[in-house]
């Protein structure tokens, strides 16, 4: 039976390179992938996921209009997909879950959705928020704040690397905007602007 997978991070801890390396072990099977990426980041380029590692791949740009189902069910008119790929999966609308729970449920197809859990104020994403209530598996993806324990949470930061507490949700960048922390150091760097 085909699922449904989260995989979650806080920034810089190697979603897209563990996107890659799914997409690359089902192609060196000689099995089809459908790739998407949310369109509204296009810092690699229009669709295209790419990891820092240097690991790339061209993928369908996905807008908040997009009908993912809809895409996957005319991509297999041409021949078997054996697994959808996400990247950027906090750009998802609770919509668009709902229907890669169905590319699962229905047209038995795993779909792999890769993003980060909350913005740089702790708030979840609407599609994170609804893929850690629909997804049949929750993986987290780890990586390390300066001090050496977990980070989870995402730090926005100007220009002059100061913490940035106001603002729209979804504001794109990658270093230069957002460092990743424990929650100690994300309270306390918050905690400095207020």
């Amino acid at each position: 039976m085909a699922k449904l997978y989260f995989y979650y991070a806080s920034m810089n801890a190697g979603k897209s390179t563990t996107l890659l390396q799914a997409d690359f072990n089902y192609r060196e099977r000689g099995m089809r992938t459908l790739l998407f990426t949310a369109a509204i980041d296009d810092r690699a380029g229009a669709g295209r996921i790419a990891s820092r590692i240097g690991l790339a791949a061209e993928a369908i740009a996905f807008e908040r209009s997009c009908d993912l189902r809809l895409h996957v069910e005319r991509a297999a008119d041409d021949g078997p997909v054996h697994c959808v790929l996400v990247d950027e999966a906090q750009f998802l609308t609770a919509t668009q879950v709902d229907q890669l729970a169905v590319v699962a449920d229905v047209l038995g197809i795993p779909v792999l959705a890769y993003g980060l859990r909350t913005d740089f104020r702790g708030a979840l994403f609407e599609g994170s928020a609804r893929l850690l209530a629909l997804a049949d598996a929750l993986v987290e993806i780890k990586s390390v704040c300066r001090c050496g324990r977990k980070a989870t949470m995402n730090l926005r930061v100007d220009a002059e690397g100061r913490a940035v507490a106001e603002g729209a949700q979804t504001e794109i960048g990658g270093n230069d905007r957002y460092v990743a922390l424990c929650r100690r150091h994300f309270t306390e760097a918050i905690g400095a602007v207020g």
